[in-house]
C-alpha cells in the first residue's frame, strides 16, 4: 500500500491488463477510535480485488481501489465521498461499516448518481437515502429481533436492562428494535440507561441496573464501550449475562474486556468457525494475505461487497451509474462468504445472523439464526 496525498491508493493492475482501471472509492475508519472496523473491511476489499484482477479483471479492465481514511471523525466521511467522486472520478463507493458515517456519505453518492454499497451499516435509514444506496448485510430490525428472541429463548430472561448510546444512530436503532420485540413477546425492560460515545465511566448507569435485578443486560454499542461496561459491571458484582450486536465485533473487545466477558454473547454476520467450504477457503486466503490474521465479520462483508460490485458490473456490461445501479438492484442469490445475498426492493440484503459466545477469553460459534 502506498500513501499518496491524503488518501491510500491500492492498485491491483495485472501486467496482462493494459486497459484503463475501474476506479472504486472506499471511505473507512483506518485510524481513530473505531479503526478496527475500517481496517478489517479494507483488508477484505483488498483481497477480493486482488483476486478479481488476477483472474482478468472485469470487462477486460483491472480494479483500482482509492481509499480515504475518515479517522472515525464526524463529517470526514462526507468530505471523503466528495473527494472520491469529484477528484478521483470513482464509479462506485464502498463504505462504511458504521451506520452514522454511512449516513454522512450516502446523500452525496445519491446526488451524484454514484452507486454506494455499505458492507456493514445496519441502520434502515442508510438505504432509505435513495435508489443508489445498497448494503450487503442484514439490518437492525432483524438483528434486534434475533437478540430479543435469544434473550427470551436461550438466556431464559424475562427481565432485561438496556444500556445504549444516545449519540450513535446504530445504538439507538438497535435498542428500539430489541425493546419492541422483547416487550411484545412478554418480556419486561426493567431499566433503560443512556451514555455517549467516548464515555469511560458507566458506574452510575450500572448501579441503577443492578437495583432493578435484571436477568440480562443488552448493550447495543461499539466494542470499546461494551468492554468497559462489562468490566465495570463485574466490579460492581453484576454477574448476569451481557449481550450485544455486531458493534462488539473487534479483537479489542477481548483485549479490553478480558475475563469479565466470559458468559457474554453478541450477534454478527459471519463466523470463521463455520465449516462451510466457501468460508474455510476464505479464511485460508485471508490468513495467507494478512500475516495469519483470522477474518472477522467486517473483513468478510468487505470481501463480499467487492464481489457483489464486480458481479453487477459484469451483468451491466458497463460502469455507467444508472445501468450499474439497475444491475445492483437486480442482484439475486449471490453466493458469498457471509451467505446468499439477494437485494430486495429497499436495496437491503436478507442474511442470516451468527451468534457468538465468549468463554475462557475466546469466541466460539453458538448458533445461526435465519431471517
Amino acid at each position: 500500500m502506498k500513501f499518496l496525498r491524503p488518501f491510500f491508493l491500492v492498485a491491483f493492475a495485472s501486467t496482462a491488463l493494459a486497459a484503463d482501471p475501474i476506479k472504486v472509492g472506499e471511505y473507512a475508519s483506518l485510524t481513530g477510535k473505531e479503526a478496527s472496523f475500517g481496517q478489517s473491511s479494507h483488508k477484505g476489499l483488498v483481497l477480493a480485488f486482488e483476486e478479481i484482477n488476477a483472474a482478468g479483471g472485469v470487462l477486460g479492465q483491472p480494479f483500482e481501489l482509492l481509499t480515504e481514511d475518515n479517522q472515525t471523525k464526524p463529517g470526514e466521511s462526507a468530505t471523503a465521498a466528495k473527494k472520491l467522486i469529484a477528484r478521483d472520478k470513482v464509479i462506485a463507493l464502498l463504505g462504511e461499516v458504521s451506520s452514522g458515517r454511512s449516513l454522512e456519505a450516502a446523500p452525496i453518492a445519491q446526488a451524484n448518481k454514484i452507486p454506494m454499497i455499505a458492507p456493514a451499516a445496519t441502520n434502515p435509514k442508510v438505504t432509505q437515502t435513495g435508489s443508489y444506496i445498497f448494503r450487503v448485510c442484514f439490518i437492525d430490525p432483524f438483528q434486534g429481533t434475533v437478540m430479543a428472541k435469544f434473550a427470551k429463548d436461550d438466556l431464559h430472561a424475562k427481565r432485561v436492562a438496556i444500556l445504549s448510546s444516545v449519540s450513535n444512530a446504530y445504538s439507538v436503532g438497535l435498542a428500539k428494535y430489541f425493546r419492541e420485540t422483547f416487550v411484545a413477546s412478554g418480556g419486561e425492560v426493567v431499566a433503560e440507561k443512556n451514555f455517549s460515545e467516548g464515555d469511560k465511566d458507566f458506574r452510575a448507569q450500572l448501579t441503577a441496573v443492578k437495583a432493578e435485578n435484571a436477568e440480562a443486560v443488552f448493550v447495543p454499542s461499539y466494542y470499546t464501550e461494551a468492554a468497559l461496561i462489562v468490566r465495570q459491571a463485574r466490579d460492581l458484582g453484576i454477574t448476569v449475562p451481557f449481550f450485544g450486536g455486531d458493534g462488539w465485533e473487534a479483537p479489542q473487545l477481548l483485549e479490553i474486556g478480558g475475563a469479565a466477558l466470559d458468559g457474554c454473547y453478541y450477534s454478527t454476520h459471519f463466523s470463521p468457525q463455520n465449516q462451510a467450504p466457501v468460508v474455510q477457503e476464505f479464511v485460508k486466503k485471508f490468513k495467507a494475505r494478512w500475516n495469519d490474521e483470522t477474518p472477522d465479520a467486517f473483513g468478510a462483508l468487505g470481501y463480499d461487497s467487492a464481489y457483489v460490485l464486480a458481479d453487477a458490473i459484469k451483468r451491466a456490461g458497463t460502469t455507467e451509474g444508472p445501468k450499474l445501479r439497475a444491475a445492483l438492484a437486480a442482484t439475486r442469490n449471490f453466493a458469498g462468504v457471509t451467505g446468499i445475498t439477494t437485494i430486495d426492493a429497499n436495496r437491503d440484503a436478507s442474511k442470516p445472523a451468527a451468534i457468538l459466545a465468549i468463554k475462557d477469553g475466546k469466541l466460539s460459534f453458538y448458533k445461526t439464526v435465519a431471517p
